[in-house]
């Protein structure tokens, strides 16, 4: 299906806006490149942007779930390597070693084992032979297993050809050298600050508003030990920005309900109990008690975990929320919801794979953003898709933190990397 949603403005963009707190920076000057990655940010994501030093203009993006340790442009094509990794706490030193086509997006994990190898360093010797440096697989009875690693030189005729999840124990398996974990930040905010005055690292909306004079108001996350921004910055472009300190919210306190008419949270009289750990319920005005409402499942023998939701006018519940599963989120895990006021009862359920960040209604559609970076409509009525689309700022993934209905057809849309949209879905 066709999506009408189009990008108007960017509010808040700055040079290598996809990367927020940048610890490592690699360059090509012969293409004039240059790779950065940052440190992982919103849902834990680690963010690598391939940049042109000339226009600073974004070229693709690479997002995992561990960190970003080394990085390599390829000497003659358009490839640049990218290692990852991170000790579990217990036992293994898990990660990834990708290939990021920087002309095209397209990425490929190539190590097969499940856990995979903690990447330390890359060297391309030749257009042909790549060096690995990896930390051990595991820290078992292994002293200077934090210090030391292995290297190994991987060689194939063509990389641009190279399959997914072709590299075996073989090709990985060399010496033990020894292997210091550097830190390369300070150096990458040299770079980027020499490169880009007007760089700032910021990190992802949690809440965008537009204001009664027509300003747009950005909330972003800040968390310990950053430096102390103002209390609220004026950008050039209009949009205003203030930070605020997250923290461990316990599941049982507020939740997040647009246009509330009472105060709603997951908790009820006896929550202890387990029968009543889930239920959404609403807190007396004087504060002195809940009143329980009905469980946030309406499954037997499933139980859902609260996201973001609205109440209608009519009184009812739009909201999101997850399924629990032992073995993390499963595909259809991902629920939104219309709830009937008086007994929960569900007038109608939209699954899909990712969880939804931000939600917010106009009289008939219910707009969703998802972790995956997508945008989705659905009839507010009945839950039917009117379409979904894949958010891109000049071309590039973005991923969508925040979201907010400012017109018939208009939104705020705030993304991981501390912009703000102006968006048109009509």
């Amino acid at each position: 299906m066709t999506s009408p949603f189009r990008v108007l403005h960017v509010l808040g963009d700055r040079p290598f806006a996809e990367v927020g707190q940048p610890v490592l920076a690699v360059s090509d000057e012969g293409r004039g490149l240059l790779a950065v990655a940052d440190e992982p940010g919103f849902a834990g994501v680690a963010t690598t942007g391939v940049y042109g030093t000339g226009d600073l203009g974004c070229r693709a993006v690479l997002r995992t779930r561990f960190p970003v340790h080394a990085l390599a442009f390829h000497p003659t094509a358009p490839l640049l390597a990218v290692g990852t990794g991170e000790y579990d706490g217990g036992y293994f030193f898990e990660g990834e070693l990708f290939l990021l086509d920087w002309e095209t997006g397209a990425t490929t994990s190539l190590i097969e084992h499940d856990f995979g190898r903690q990447v330390l360093g890359l060297t391309w010797l030749d257009e042909q032979a790549l060096r690995v440096l990896m930390a051990p697989p595991d820290d078992w009875k292994d002293r200077k297993a934090h210090v030391e690693g292995h290297a190994a030189v991987v060689r194939r005729p063509d990389w641009g050809a190279v399959a997914p999840r072709s590299l075996t124990g073989a090709d990985l398996a060399g010496p033990r050298v020894p292997a210091p974990r550097t830190d390369g930040e300070d150096a990458a905010h040299r770079v980027l600050s020499a490169l880009g005055p007007d760089w700032e690292p910021r990190r992802h909306v949690l809440a965008v508003e537009e204001l009664l004079d027509g300003a747009v108001l950005a909330t972003l996350d800040r968390e310990e030990g950053d430096p102390e921004p103002p209390v609220c910055t004026a950008l050039a472009d209009g949009l205003l920005i203030q930070h605020r300190t997250t923290a461990y919210v316990d599941r049982r306190e507020r939740l997040r309900i647009r246009y509330g008419s009472r105060d709603y949270v997951n908790q009820a009289p006896g929550a202890g109990r387990k029968s009543k750990r889930h239920w959404l319920s609403v807190r007396s005005p004087e504060g002195k008690g809940v009143q329980p409402l009905f469980p946030f499942s309406w499954e037997p023998g499933e139980t859902h975990f609260p996201g973001p939701g609205v109440e209608t006018d009519d009184g009812d519940l739009v909201h999101a929320g997850t399924v629990y599963d032992g073995r993390g989120l499963q595909p259809g895990g991902s629920f939104v919801v219309r709830r009937a006021a008086t007994d929960g009862a569900p007038r109608w359920v939209f699954r899909t794979d990712h969880v939804a960040t931000d939600l917010d209604i106009e009289p008939d559609t219910a707009y969703l953003a998802y972790r995956n970076g997508e945008l989705v409509a659905l009839d507010l009525h009945d839950g039917t898709l009117r379409w979904r689309h894949r958010l891109a700022v000049a071309g590039v993934p973005a991923v969508p933190t925040a979201l907010t209905v400012t017109g018939p057809g208009r939104l705020l849309v705030g993304t991981a990397d501390g912009r703000v949209l102006d968006c048109a879905t009509a």
